[in-house]
This record gives structure tokens, sequence and C-alpha cells, in this order.
């Protein structure tokens, strides 16, 4: 098979057009759904959830989030393990729910999550019962009668519900089958999910990578390990090579040789196009940190700062913050990474006005105090 050489422009414009940032906009939300498989979920509002967030950046000011909250509940999208999904691509992962905790020899830890569900099966038969009677329901109202509590050193410590719950969405057994503000609602997952054939499990994974290299553009074959999604593709799309840059990728054919119209665009810290910080840094030369967790005094860019896309480049952040009480989206700083363009600044400022005013606020520097 050929190898594709790809300079770092070539290869910059592919992420950008697969995470559809380029300058033609989708028109629909599902369609964006299903491009890119997923929208992740994150309470952080400090300037919009990121799951709103993301598909503002690719629809504009014609997306609102009650078009996301429709299609949660006429479940044309559905809530998998914090990540908003097509429907129909559930079925991509029933098989492996079937063989939780996993196939083959397992590891330690595995091993422990399974032991611990099997100590505690009881507590899981009376949860299935309660929402088999009265679901859906959130949490707090499903019986905890573990026989051995859920240790752990970190904030699900002695949580014996909501950590059968994770345990018993990875089984296939329960889904959220909506949400209460913030607060889950579960059901019995035959009721939640399509009851569509399921995919055998490594044809799902060969479908599941092709996905996301299309969504991606360009991935790497093997890489770090992330919490619920990948960021790497195994053998799908053909092999190739970037300019400067160690090591091969995988990309989708399909997106090269198109052209390329750049736009500006203000994206989540968790957005997909700079999710995988080493392919941040190798492919676009961005630094990047999410300082939310940081103290205030060792912050560089913000609290929640949000990546400036500038055509194919990162060229910088944005620290705002949505005073809703105020009624104003309060820019606090635009942290050029690399000197604006007049071009540049005109395109910047006019995403972050159309910002504003999606979210139904009025942008004003910090300097300036309240308008």
């Amino acid at each position: 098979m050929t190898v594709h050489h790809l300079s770092l422009a070539d290869a910059r414009r592919l992420a950008v057009r697969a995470q559809l940032l380029d300058g033609t906009r989708p028109a629909e939300l599902l369609d964006v759904v299903r491009h890119l498989t997923l929208l992740q979920i994150d309470p952080t509002a400090a300037v919009a959830p990121t799951a709103d967030l993301v598909a503002w950046s690719r629809l504009g000011s014609s997306y609102a989030p009650a078009d996301l909250a429709a299609a949660l509940r006429d479940r044309s999208l559905l809530e998998l393990r914090a990540m908003i999904r097509p429907s129909e691509d559930v079925t991509l992962y029933r098989a492996r729910m079937a063989e939780w905790p996993g196939r083959g020899e397992l590891e330690p830890w595995q091993v422990h999550y399974r032991n611990w569900v099997r100590a505690n099966d009881a507590c899981r038969r009376d949860i299935l019962a309660r929402l088999d009677a009265s679901g859906p329901l959130p949490s707090r109202e499903l019986p905890d009668t573990c026989a051995v509590p859920w240790k752990s050193t970190g904030w699900t410590g002695d949580r014996n519900v909501t950590q059968m719950l994770e345990f018993m969405v990875l089984r296939g057994e329960v889904a959220v089958a909506g949400r209460l503000g913030r607060q889950r609602l579960w059901d019995l997952a035959s009721r939640v999910y399509p009851d569509d054939p399921v995919v055998p499990a490594d044809e799902a994974i060969r479908i599941r990578d092709e996905r996301r290299l299309r969504a991606l553009g360009i991935a790497r074959p093997r890489g770090p390990k992330y919490m619920v999604e990948p960021a790497d593709v195994g053998q799908a799309g053909e092999p190739a090579v970037v300019e400067g840059v160690k090591g091969s990728w995988r990309i989708d054919p399909s997106l090269l040789d198109q052209p390329f119209t750049g736009r500006a665009a203000l994206l989540s810290p968790f957005d997909r196009l700079i999710h995988d910080r080493r392919r941040t840094t190798e492919l676009f030369g961005f630094d990047y940190q999410l300082e939310m967790y940081k103290p205030a005094a060792k912050r560089r860019w913000g609290y929640f700062a949000l990546p400036i896309l500038y055509g194919d480049r990162l060229v910088g952040k944005l620290d705002a913050t949505a005073d809703r009480k105020a009624g104003v989206l309060r820019v606090n700083a635009v942290h050029e990474d690399t000197p604006f363009t007049t071009p540049m600044t005109e395109a910047i400022h006019a995403e972050i006005e159309a910002l504003s005013q999606w979210l139904g606020l009025d942008p004003t520097r910090a300097s300036e105090g309240r308008p």
C-alpha cells in the first residue's frame, strides 16, 4: 500500500477538515454528531457546556442547545459513558458489553471489578428489579443493598449504587434514559437502546476505528490509552508520514486533495481537534493545558481558556467567562501565541461577538467593567 507523504500544513488541514472546522459549515446537528461520532459531556459551564460549545463551533448561530435536548429526548442521540452518541452506534458496543470485564486473561484491576460485582450480585439484581418496576429513576432512589462497600481513595469511596450503575452500564444492563438538570435518570438498557442486531466485537472495533479516523482525519495507529474513547485508530485508513514529525500515522484518504478554506473558530478545551495533546503539539506546535484545576496564580491562560483556531493554525487562547447574572461575556484576555495580523484580529473578534450573541450576553473586556 502506498505511504502518503504529507507536509505539516497538509496534516493540519486534514485534521481541521475532518473535524468540520473549515470554511464549509455543516447544517444539521445529527449530521455533526454522526460524523464526529460523539459529543463529550462535561458539567463545567464557565462559557457553555462542552457538548453545546462543540456543536456551536461547527454549526454557528443556527445551533441552539434545545436542539440537543430534543435529540436526546427522542433518542436519536443517546448518552453512553459521558459521551453523547448517535443511537444507531450503540450496537457497536453491545458485544463488548456482553464480554465484560474483558476477554482472555484479565488484568488485576479487571479481576477486582468482576469480584466486587459478584460479591454484590444481590444489590445488582435489586437495582434491576426497582428499575423494571419504576424506572427511569435517579440513583438516589435505587436501593443500596451492597454487602461489600466500594473502596476508593477518590470521590467514589462508599458510593456503592453509583459505582454499581457504572459497571452495569459496561455490562449493558442499564442506561441513562435522560437527565433532570445535571442528574442522570437510569432505566433498563432494553428500554433505552435500539433493538438493532449486535455487531460482533472484532468487526465493531474495526468500524469504530474507521469512524474515529474519519472524524480525526489523521491519527496514530497506536497511542496512549484514554478513558472511554481511544485517540488511536489501529489499521484503519492508509499509512502516512508527516514532514518533520517522527513515526507513522494513519489517514483517511478520502479527505486528501480537497480544496481548503479556513475560518476562525473558538474551541472547547475538550474539543477533539486538540484532545490528544501529543498530536496537537506534533501537528500544530500548540502548547495547551486546561488550567481550571490549577491555583489561579499558576494559570497562564485562564480558568477555562478556549483554544483559537484560524485557518489551519491554532494561534492563541481566549480567556473568557459567561457572567449570566450580569448579562455579559467577560473577555479577560486574548492570548496571542503568534502576533495577530489585522485580518486575524478582525475574524477572531467577530467570532467572540458571535459567541456572545449565541449566549445572549454582551461582550465586555475585564478593563471595561460592566456595560
